[in-house]
């Protein structure tokens, strides 16, 4: 199983924690609204004609408005910040990468890089995360097989490796006291043999899991690439593995039967650098947020990784 087994290509993205799973909460239209600036507001009102706000989608712990709008009997998708670089690259990800596909995709209407904001066209579809879908072996099929449509080849990096474990053993020395010395040893020993070579990248989605995962007459669609970046492939699968995949062998199997793309040993090795990194991260990123609960989960991740599970 996994455990065993205009983008800058200059800007190599490495892991980053997961992040909790979204939260069920409502707020006004309104509150989506103000979170706009005037620019932003007045460039929409010149790519839509008379919208309104039927839903504010926006996440908590989020620095970024997520607006489900209507105009002229369309609707549309708005996202906007005042700072978040997440919003230019999926502005990249969509212009390079994303205009190819058809369907399973939200397709751009608008953009402004340096207003930070987007529209794409509504994509039709129930969330998966939170329903029975979430569970189905045929969703993770169609995963795997979107996946593999969704890994263009990029470029060879000579220093990825070097980057994960550098980031991985700054990650390290942030854990101190959130994580067993003893762990954080062992960890530290298994970056020493890490072996430095270059590494073959791919377009990433950078938060591929079911909350990003559309159903639409039981066909599977993708949304959200605010963290698409050029990364190894085998980053793609450590959430899954973590959340989805843990105790249901049967999932991981039907999500591997529809990427189609065996693990060598060399994947295997990113894929545990990947891990240690995400590990990490998610314990310190958990602890700056007062998150106990998350922080713990973490630490699972953590022996996860150390008990190869």
């Amino acid at each position: 199983m996994i455990a065993s087994v205009r983008l800058d290509p200059s800007h190599i993205a490495l892991s980053h924690p997961i992040v909790p799973v979204r939260a069920h909460f409502t707020r006004s239209h309104t509150e989506g609204m103000r979170e706009l600036t005037l620019v932003q507001r007045n460039l929409l009102d010149g790519w839509l004609d008379d919208w309104e706000v039927l839903a504010d989608l926006s996440w908590p712990l989020q620095d970024t408005a997520v607006l489900d709008v209507r105009s002229g009997g369309r609707r549309y998708i708005v996202k906007a910040s005042r700072a978040s670089h997440h919003i230019a690259r999926e502005i990249d990800a969509h212009d390079q990468f994303l205009r190819r596909f058809s369907v399973w995709v939200p397709q751009l209407a608008h953009s402004s890089r340096d207003e930070l904001i987007l529209v794409t066209h509504y994509l039709p579809g129930e969330l998966v995360e939170g329903t029975d879908a979430e569970v189905d072996p045929e969703i993770y099929r169609q995963a795997g097989c979107r996946l593999k449509q969704l890994l263009l080849p990029g470029p060879l990096s000579e220093h990825y490796i070097q980057r994960l474990v550098t980031d991985a053993r700054l990650s390290i020395s942030r854990a101190r006291l959130l994580v067993p010395e003893v762990q954080l040893a062992e960890l530290e020993a298994r970056l020493v043999s890490v072996s430095i070579r270059p590494v073959a990248l791919s377009f990433t989605h950078g938060d591929y899991q079911p909350r990003n995962w559309l159903v639409n007459d039981g066909q599977l669609r993708v949304i959200d690439f605010g963290r698409a970046d050029q990364r190894h492939w085998t980053s793609e699968l450590v959430r899954l593995a973590n959340q989805q995949f843990a105790g249901r062998p049967h999932l991981e199997c039907a999500f591997l039967e529809g990427l189609d793309r065996p693990m060598t040993a060399q994947d295997s090795e990113i894929y545990r650098l990947e891990c240690i990194q995400q590990a990490l991260g998610t314990v310190v990123w958990a602890n700056s947020i007062n998150d106990s609960a998350f922080e713990d989960h973490g630490r699972s991740m953590v022996r996860a990784v150390l008990t190869g599970g």
